[in-house]
């Protein structure tokens, strides 16, 4: 038996408990894990509270990311004691997930955990951190340099705009982050902003070419945001779109596109292949400040987890919470 964070649905009634389960209830899987360290996302946070669809059948055990080590593996890349971080994959959505003692999963979603971090250093970045690195790649990998200008990060106080913030001002960056919580201005300088801006002027319709300023973007937010940071990027800039905070929409016209030259680079975390995981966290363990642990993380153990995403739905968070699975 295990303790498991299960959610179902009959009848149109939710249920969130955490409650023990019995390990021949897992589902099919390759490798038996032991999950020593999960944590919150939006997606989790959507799912413990049944605040959008995210999950796909039930009952079913939330949390989209987590570490810890192998206990049984009939897959020949793995073997018992070997450690493992994952993120993605559809596991908290359509396959039982990681806000539970034990998981079982394929070895092929498995990403070996990297040498600097332990599993809950690594949850502290988790999906959030994952997906942060793989938009600074994609900046990269479109040319664009510090030296081109400013790059402005949108939903900055959250999980992945933190973890943005601090990899790009130490790759140079002059980082402006933009933000609706007023009291995190001195976290986000401590994390590497330049400046912060009050996300009110960014949140409303505006007009489909601005004033040019971002040579690059990373955006968590949508909607407006994100048509309004494409309206100021200049000529031959590149937006990485990661989220969808503010919304799912994107109201804007081609004008950036066509007449600036912007590159709109959407950023899945979900399915992308292994060696694109590996580069992501290989990149994480050789770039990431671990100074910034202290400021970003907010631990609590398994059984708070549905109160802590209630905050986040709430607009209450700040960083990332780390969830102490196995205790």
């Amino acid at each position: 038996m295990f303790k498991a964070w299960v959610l179902n649905k009959s009848d149109g009634v939710f249920d969130a408990s955490l409650r023990d389960v019995d390990e021949a209830e897992l589902p099919d899987g390759d490798v038996l894990l032991r999950v020593e360290y999960s944590s919150l996302n939006y997606k989790d946070a959507l799912a413990l509270t049944d605040s959008a669809p995210v999950v796909r059948k039930w009952p079913m055990v939330p949390g989209i990311d987590g570490a810890g080590v192998v206990l049984e593996s009939r897959h020949a890349a793995w073997k018992p004691g070997d450690r493992w971080v994952v993120n993605g994959w559809g596991i908290g959505e359509s396959h039982w997930g990681c806000l539970a003692e034990r998981a079982s999963l394929k070895g092929d979603w498995l990403v070996p955990l990297p040498a600097r971090f332990d599993a809950r250093e690594a949850m502290i970045l988790g999906t959030a951190g994952y997906t942060a690195m793989l938009a600074v790649q994609a900046i990269a990998a479109h040319g664009v340099r510090p030296e081109d200008g400013e790059v402005l990060v949108t939903g900055a106080s959250g999980g992945v705009g933190s973890v943005a913030v601090s990899l790009l001002a130490r790759r140079g960056w002059r980082v402006v982050a933009l933000s609706g919580k007023p009291d995190a201005s001195g976290y986000l300088q401590e994390l590497g902003a330049a400046e912060v801006l009050d996300r009110a002027a960014y949140s409303a319709a505006g007009k489909p070419l601005q004033k040019e300023r971002w040579a690059a973007v990373v955006d968590t937010a949508g909607s407006h945001i994100l048509a309004n940071a494409c309206a100021q990027t200049r000529w031959g800039g590149v937006v990485a779109a990661c989220g969808l905070a503010q919304g799912m929409d994107f109201p804007t016209t081609v004008a950036p596109f066509i007449l600036r030259g912007v590159t709109l680079a959407g950023i899945d975390s979900v399915m992308q292949p292994l060696a694109a995981r590996r580069s992501a966290w290989t990149a994480l363990a050789d770039e990431f400040d671990t100074a910034q642990f202290a400021r970003i993380a907010h631990q609590l153990p398994l059984r708070d987890a549905r109160d802590a995403a209630l905050s986040i739905m709430q607009g209450r968070s700040r960083g990332r919470y780390v969830v102490e699975v196995d205790v």
